[in-house]
């Protein structure tokens, strides 16, 4: 299998992200993705999401493990300012 182009694998973690993305909005919060870079989601937490204490395990529990079961070639979860 040939690997995914970026433009795919952007997409396809845009996707997993929109439906979580109710679920950031409720508490306050909001993600923005600012980068696939080989195989490694760089993504920013907003609003209430980007000073909440809980931000991590909301980033490596929630975001990241739904991104690993959905999207094939994904590898990390980053934080960016």
């Amino acid at each position: 299998m040939s690997e995914k182009t970026h433009d795919q694998l952007y997409d396809e973690v845009l996707e997993v992200l929109d439906k979580l993305r109710p679920f950031l909005q409720r508490d306050g919060g909001d993600v923005d993705l600012v980068d696939v870079e080989d195989g490694i989601v760089k993504l920013k937490l907003l609003g209430a999401c980007g000073g909440c204490p809980s931000s991590t395990i909301t980033l490596k529990a929630g975001i990241e493990r739904a991104l690993f079961e959905e999207v094939e070639g994904v590898e990390e979860v980053v934080q960016v300012f």
